[in-house]
């Protein structure tokens, strides 16, 4: 079994910052893909990024040159640091890690308004 549990979400203004986390326990294997997804109200959730254990990355569109996902294998810990945030970026983020079975995070909120 795997737990994800993530943290950092909240309210930012346009053009803020946030930075989300996302820690796992259980069945770990460092060389599996962890990653964030996130659903907007009335919308399906859609992949934002995701990296494998060697370091590969893949980042929605929408996100390319805002975001930057990163992973510390040693603390089972993946991170994402959302920069020039803006409105259509609100949603929940969930935390995904792709073992055996897919597995999710509760999700965490970040809603960008002024």
């Amino acid at each position: 079994q795997v737990q994800l549990v993530e943290s950092g979400g909240g309210l930012v203004q346009p053009g803020g910052s946030l930075r989300l986390s996302c820690a796992a326990s259980g069945s770990i294997f460092s060389i599996n893909v962890m990653g964030w997804y996130r659903q907007a109200p009335g919308k399906q959730r859609e992949l934002v990024a995701v990296i494998s254990g060697g370091g590969r990355i893949r980042y929605a569109d929408s996100v390319k040159g805002r975001f930057t996902i990163s992973r510390d294998n040693a603390k089972n810990t993946v991170y994402l640091q959302m920069n020039s945030l803006k409105p259509e970026d609100t949603a929940v983020y969930y935390c995904n890690y792709d073992g055996e079975a897919l597995y999710w995070g509760q999700g965490t909120q970040v809603t960008v308004s002024s």
